[in-house]
């Protein structure tokens, strides 16, 4: 049986003697709660802010105003300020961020139920992909948790493409 993509990616952050910070939004810490369900995490995870409102986002992440009122929260923009934001404020090596729209309101034409971005920002660079999941509200956060980690692990790999 394959290990769950947590797993995969903490023995690599343990390996490598990396941290990891998260900024998280729509999934409300769930990505945290699947890190630290990985006995010896607290070797490689700093901890992570859920940062689910505008207000929340600005204070505790820095990301600016402008960008919200012009990108809006579920945008590359935001996902890059938040995980920068993030890897500042923990002093962490690598931040991942997740933003979306779990549903089931709070879509648009632009930005239906289901959009969401996650990013990662280390100190070799920064990258955002966007996604668009179909499911439920509980189904779209553990979709967006499943592609913050594979995000995570693609980059721990060497695999991440913009």
């Amino acid at each position: 049986m394959k290990e769950s993509l947590e797993v995969q990616a903490g023995s690599i952050l343990q390996e490598r003697k990396l941290k990891l910070a998260l900024a998280e939004s729509c999934t409300g810490g769930l990505v945290g709660d699947r890190i630290t369900n990985v006995s010896g995490s607290s070797a490689y995870f700093l901890g992570g802010v859920v940062a689910y409102a505008y207000e929340a986002k600005v204070a505790l992440l820095g990301v600016s105003w402008e960008t919200l009122n012009s990108k809006g929260a579920v945008s590359r923009e935001t996902v890059l300020e938040m995980a920068h934001g993030a890897r500042k404020a923990l002093g962490a090596d690598i931040a991942v961020s997740i933003s979306g729209i779990a549903g089931p309101g709070g879509g648009t034409a632009d930005k239906p139920v289901g959009t969401t971005w996650v990013g990662l920002v280390a100190a070799d660079g920064e990258w955002a992909k966007r996604f668009h999941f179909s499911g439920g509200r509980e189904q779209n956060k553990s979709s967006a948790a499943d592609a913050a980690l594979q995000m995570l692990l693609d980059y721990l790999l060497g695999n991440l493409k913009e």
